[in-house]
């Protein structure tokens, strides 16, 4: 059996190894002449998977270690009937993180603040949830969700007047509530002044070169972007004048990155007809955090991941390039792959002597996650 995987995917080769040749390729490279005779392909969101890479292949199961799917031609999996599999929510805590992240190094006062969510799925609700735990008000918008979900929900006019919005929509260009360019130009006049908004879902759900011009313009609006429109060739000039910038890596959390390859690699077993099986994925160690004083819910949170030394690597490697240089897109993509570790808070340790906190900042602490010991 031939395995075809993104490189990019941990664990690919000791878990699917022992069930065929496992071939690794940059997830961008991956071609329909590597495919030609294939019996297995996993990749993550950079492989575009339809006809164009299928067609000619052997290809008889697609696993994507992702949570999205809007790289996948779904329809045509299910019309050449090969089986697909995906792992939605593998990596939710992780963009949770990011969002808290870019909140307390953009508006540190975020716990008083209205947060917007658009898109109530895997992150979205995940994030609903711990913003409720520790008292933060909060607005829903999205129509899809369940009426029985229990779940309070809002037009979305009334999100964008929210203090901070956070966008965690799949990307959909049909249906009633087509999210590609979601916040065009009308919406993005909307958000109230000084306003963060934070996208980790899909770039196109923002028009960008709307959301540009309204920068240029001098708008007064705060903006985080972990996703760009397009990807990997990113526009440098948005890149100038958005306030926090990274490459794609919201969800890149070890945690979340293993979560994926084990929920295909389950997948893969069921399809191959393995009926009692382990996943062979040993229990992540926890990982010592360098020894600062931590005295405050800010401290714990930027101590254990700080957005902004993901920003100052991505202004870094891009400064100098040109606009439009296919430089960009290397660099872009070789931020995302040479990404450090980064681990979720409920593996981390603090060193407990260090740890001044009040009891309610041990009790946020705890509900956003921490193990404080």
């Amino acid at each position: 059996m031939k395995i075809v995987t993104d490189q990019s995917i941990p664990l690919a080769s000791e878990l699917f190894g022992s069930y065929g040749d496992v071939q690794l390729l940059p997830g961008r490279e991956i071609s329909a002449a590597d495919l030609v005779d294939a019996d297995i392909l996993l990749v993550r969101s950079v492989t575009q998977v339809g006809p164009n890479l299928l067609k000619d292949s052997t290809v008889k199961f697609v696993g994507s270690a992702t949570i999205g799917t809007d790289h996948i031609d779904v329809d045509y999996l299910q019309a050449e009937q090969i089986h697909f599999a995906h792992a939605p929510g593998c990596n939710a805590q992780s963009v949770v993180q990011y969002d808290l992240s870019v909140m307390t190094r953009l508006m540190p006062d975020w716990q008083n603040k209205i947060v917007g969510i658009v898109g109530c799925g895997n992150v979205g609700g995940r994030l609903l949830k711990t913003l409720l735990s520790i008292g933060v008000d909060c607005r829903v918008y999205d129509p899809y969700l369940a009426s029985d979900s229990g779940i309070m929900t809002t037009d979305f006019e009334s999100v964008l007047g929210c203090d901070i919005i956070c966008l965690h929509t799949p990307l959909t260009v049909s249906g009633l509530y087509p999210t590609y360019h979601l916040l065009d130009s009308k919406a993005l006049s909307k958000l109230k002044s000084g306003a963060l908004l934070i996208n980790a879902g899909r770039g196109a759900v923002v028009d960008n070169q709307a959301l540009l011009t309204l920068l240029k313009g001098g708008a007064d609006l705060v903006v985080a972007l972990d996703v760009w429109e397009p990807e990997p060739l990113i526009d440098l000039e948005l890149l100038q004048h958005v306030s926090m910038a990274s490459p794609h890596i919201a969800g890149y959390s070890l945690e979340g990155k293993v979560n994926g390859t084990s929920m295909v690699f389950n997948a893969f077993l069921a399809w191959h007809g393995v009926r009692q099986h382990q996943s062979n994925i040993r229990k992540l160690d926890d990982m010592e955090l360098s020894p600062a004083v931590i005295d405050s819910v800010a401290d714990a949170i930027l101590a254990s991941f700080d957005i902004g030394a993901d920003d100052n690597r991505m202004r870094s490697m891009l400064e100098g390039v040109e606009l439009g240089s296919n430089v960009v897109g290397e660099h872009f993509d070789r931020l995302r792959r040479d990404y450090p570790v980064r681990r979720e808070w409920a593996s981390m340790v603090f060193d407990t002597e260090r740890l001044r906190l009040s009891h309610s900042d041990r009790v946020t602490l705890t509900s956003l996650g921490f193990n404080l010991g």
